[in-house]
């Protein structure tokens, strides 16, 4: 995973999605120094998704719309457009736990805790059944997170119980949705050698 992070960006989407990731660092910093460190910590929360699709080596036009979509979630939340706008939350909830969900997968995959995808390894049922599981999870976790913001720091984050279930029914059936497309087609997502040398990674490890 180290190999596909340092490799020079291939084309100018992958350097799109490169350049989404110093936006995101310096994102932090300027949430800091105009909204103050509660908003600043939630811009950070989406550092390690930003980083993670360049590990796992996912195409560069995937890599660009992970970024894109977990900047949004994060700068959203700074605007508080989840208040402002009713349905905001919904989509980007469906949006964000897909993404990440994908992402999750792709890791423990290189990792050699789940059969990577397109490889054989895994049925096509599998694949989804997992991927869903890893964006309800998220989301409960993001909840968890949310509650503790609302309980401890600040009660601008705004938790009720209505909003914590449509969430997480929203990013299951994002995730839902990811990992129909994982399982069904692997290489929109990854590189079409990707599928076989994760899954060979993962192989001499065991």
């Amino acid at each position: 995973m180290i190999d596909n992070f340092l490799r020079p960006a291939e084309n100018r989407v992958r350097m799109a999605a490169d350049a989404l990731r110093i936006l995101g660092a310096f994102s932090v910093l300027l949430a800091l120094l105009l909204h103050g460190l509660t908003d600043a910590a939630i811009v950070a929360f989406a550092l390690p998704g930003l980083m993670l699709p360049r590990f796992v080596g996912m195409r560069p036009w995937a890599d660009t719309a992970v970024s894109v979509t977990l900047l949004v979630a994060a700068w959203s939340n700074v605007f508080d457009l989840y208040t402002r706008i009713w349905w905001w939350d919904i989509v980007v909830h469906f949006a964000c736990a897909g993404a990440l969900a994908v992402v999750t997968y792709l890791f423990l995959a290189h990792r050699g805790i789940v059969p990577a995808p397109g490889d054989g390894g895994v049925p096509a049922a599998g694949a989804v059944v997992l991927t869903t599981a890893f964006g309800l999870a998220l989301g409960a976790l993001w909840e968890m997170v949310e509650w503790f913001g609302h309980a401890y720091l600040t009660d601008r984050i705004y938790v009720t119980l209505d909003d914590t279930i449509g969430d997480m029914a929203a990013g299951g059936l994002g995730a839902l949705a990811a990992g129909l497309l994982l399982a069904h087609w692997p290489r929109v997502l990854m590189p079409t050698d990707q599928p076989g040398r994760v899954s060979s990674e993962a192989g001499s490890r065991r």
